[in-house]
């Protein structure tokens, strides 16, 4: 059993994307309160990482967390961006967060000086896991090759250093494309044992996922984190889809998930939740939020809302789901 099965109690921790005033400007005091009511309802792994709101996650976080004791949590954060000191007007996903410049590096000591950053921000002495950011041709384009290159002479032996070490637990990449997990599971100079997928094991969205990362997962006996098992929001009548403004089709497609689920008595978010937790390899689910009344939801929907079995056949029969997909238990 993995260390993060194993220190779990739950099969569900809090992504903080969105407490990095992802999308919108979210208030410290909303922000706090959504970290802690996380902690009142039992939840111990929390992801960030430096790009959330150009470090506004991390500190959040760590405002919460550090009056904690360290072992009673699981804390994982990302390298691959440095935050700098100097200021900068901001747009994109981020336009809400602080205004730090962003440098990208993938190098050794990039990786070093990030992890050692993110420490600081968020008041403690480790992270159990730490994940390779957004090496992938969603942020980088054509220039991601070479990129993962750069990490793979740096970020990579660094990373598996520190994991052989103890200082870590685990390692792999936190992208939201499947090619660059597979890409880094061929590596036989390095073993990653633990990548976050955001975005491609979903309802929404998983017949990718299902054709080679999952089954060379299997293979190499690695397990996933899986981020944004909403699609962005799309899933739940949401105006994004995989962090972009929802197409018409994506739109409808959700609608369509709606009423088949409406036709069974049955909630999407529970729905969601329940399919990427299912597959065997996914060893957490980490949806995001910013309101406190969301963390129950949550936690209710996984653990608690039984699905009526004929909501899967319907969704498998119609092609909604993959028949390759392991089913949630009725």
């Amino acid at each position: 059993m993995s260390y993060l099965k194993n220190a779990l109690n739950k099969k569900i921790g809090l992504g903080t994307a969105p407490l990095g005033n992802m999308f919108r400007n979210v208030s410290e005091e909303e922000a706090l309160a959504t970290i802690q009511t996380a902690w009142d309802h039992g939840i111990r792994y929390y992801d960030t990482a430096p790009f959330y709101g150009f470090g506004l996650s991390e500190i959040r976080l760590g405002e919460v967390l550090s009056q904690y004791d360290r072992s009673d949590y699981i804390l994982s954060s990302k390298v691959g961006r440095i935050i700098l000191d100097e200021k900068e007007n901001k747009s994109g996903l981020f336009e809400h967060g602080r205004k730090n410049k962003m440098l990208t590096d993938y190098s050794e000591d990039g990786t070093l000086r990030s992890i050692e950053d993110s420490l600081k921000r968020l008041k403690t002495d480790h992270l159990d896991f730490v994940f390779v950011h957004d090496i992938s041709p969603d942020f980088l384009g054509d220039e991601w090759t070479a990129k993962f290159e750069e990490a793979r002479k740096g970020a990579f032996p660094a990373l598996d250093r520190l994991r052989d070490e103890g200082v870590i637990k685990s390692w792999g990449l936190g992208v939201n494309t499947t090619e660059p997990i597979e890409k880094v599971m061929e590596l036989e100079e390095v073993q990653p044992n633990l990548c976050l997928s955001a975005t491609q094991y979903t309802l929404m969205q998983h017949e990718q996922a299902l054709e080679r990362m999952m089954p060379m997962a299997d293979k190499k006996e690695m397990g996933f984190v899986i981020g944004s098992p909403y699609n962005s929001g799309a899933l739940l009548g949401g105006d994004y889809f995989d962090y972009a403004e929802a197409s018409d089709e994506k739109k409808q497609h959700a609608r369509e998930l709606k009423d088949i689920a409406e036709k069974h008595g049955a909630s999407l978010k529970a729905a969601a939740l329940q399919f990427s937790s299912s597959h065997p390899a996914v060893e957490a689910v980490i949806p995001g939020s910013t309101r406190t009344d969301r963390i129950k939801e949550d936690l209710t929907a996984l653990e608690d809302e039984r699905i009526p079995h004929a909501f899967w056949e319907e969704l498998v029969g119609r092609g909604f789901v993959s028949e390759k997909a392991p089913l949630p238990k009725g």
